[in-house]
């Protein structure tokens, strides 16, 4: 198995260690031939982007692939804000952007509802209640992630389950429906063997990312490697591996428009 492209990396630009033509370069020296720059989305206060930064980055973004050869694709880690879906990448700004990626992370500014909907019952049970999560806490992060697959043509959900509790395979079935792809994240460990075989049983294409902090780790996708000898998955699933390339939702929603 090997890796063509890494859609999940940061830089300086929210709190990743490199600058953007250091992830190109290691992207190039591990034989990769796209890196996504995708920094944290703008709800998050202490490290997220501001539309201030954009035209740098591109112009960054533009200038590596220049000097590398590897095409470097500026995206977005989107922080999923509401359970209604709500995404902190709004459609005036798609066009800044490359790629869409969306997550659920923890200390970010949620819409006022959903700060005691899903961020404090998420926070809980974490860090607190791990054992006993509730089927309400289950039902509400699970219809969140489905909203956000209807509702923005997100190319890919990142780290599903990580410090979240939905039911995977529903939000997997939703991602499949809508051409969006579920991450199989090899920085942290975010479903177990057995959801992501369930996962992987409800047809949905996966991209393997390494969501790198530092340009030392772009690329790197022992991790998941390791899951992948014991659960049973088509590697003909997983789009970015092997010489394919994804097809990429966020993409065609704009060419479209």
């Amino acid at each position: 198995m090997i890796l063509t492209a890494d859609y999940h990396t940061h830089t300086v630009f929210s709190h990743g260690k490199g600058q953007i033509i250091d992830n190109a370069v290691a992207a190039k020296e591990k034989g990769l031939k796209e890196v996504g720059i995708s920094d944290h989305g703008f709800a998050h206060p202490a490290f997220g982007l501001t539309t201030k930064k954009i035209p740098k980055m591109r112009a960054l973004c533009d200038e590596a692939t220049s000097k590398t050869g590897v095409k470097v694709l500026l995206g977005i880690e989107s922080n999923i804000i509401s359970t209604d879906g709500d995404a902190d990448l709004k459609h005036k700004l798609y066009d800044s952007f490359d790629i869409f990626l969306a997550g659920i992370h923890k200390f970010v500014l949620y819409k006022f509802k959903s700060l005691f909907t899903l961020f404090l019952p998420d926070l809980y049970h974490t860090y607190v209640g791990k054992k006993n999560i509730p089927n309400s806490v289950i039902k509400t992060n699970t219809k969140t992630f489905i909203n956000v697959i209807k509702k923005n043509p997100v190319d890919v959900i990142t780290h599903l389950n990580f410090c979240c509790f939905a039911d995977a395979v529903e939000v997997a079935k939703a991602a499949a429906d809508y051409g969006t792809y579920i991450e199989l994240n090899s920085k942290k460990v975010h479903l177990t063997d057995e959801e992501l075989f369930a996962v992987g049983n409800t047809g949905v294409n996966f991209i393997i990312s390494s969501d790198a902090h530092s340009p030392d780790r772009v690329g790197e996708i022992s991790l998941v490697e390791g899951i992948l000898s014991r659960v049973q998955i088509d590697r003909e699933r997983i789009m970015n591996i092997d010489g394919r390339l994804p097809k990429m939702r966020f993409k065609a929603f704009k060419e479209r428009a």
